[in-house]
C-alpha cells in the first residue's frame, strides 16, 4: 500500500494540532483542579474524580482527532 504524499503535510499538521490541544486541555484541567483542591481540601475526592473523567474525555477527543487526521492520508 502506498501513501499519497499530497495529503501527508495536512495530516501531520492536524495531528500536531490535536496533540497541542489535548496537552493544553489537560494542563488547564489539572492546574485548575489543583487550585480548587488547595482552596477546598474537603472536596478533594469529588474534584479528583471530575479531573480524571475530564482528562479521559480530553484524551478521547484527541484520539478521535488523530484517527481522522490519519484517515485523511488515504
Amino acid at each position: 500500500m502506498t501513501i499519497p504524499f499530497e495529503h501527508l503535510p495536512l495530516a501531520a499538521i492536524g495531528a500536531g494540532l490535536a496533540a497541542i490541544g489535548a496537552g493544553l486541555g489537560i494542563g488547564l484541567l489539572w492546574g485548575n483542579g489543583l487550585q480548587s483542591m488547595a482552596r477546598q481540601p474537603e472536596l478533594m475526592p469529588k474534584i479528583q474524580v471530575s479531573m480524571f473523567i475530564g482528562a479521559a474525555l480530553v484524551e478521547g477527543v484527541a484520539l478521535f482527532a488523530l484517527v481522522i487526521c490519519f484517515m485523511q492520508m488515504k
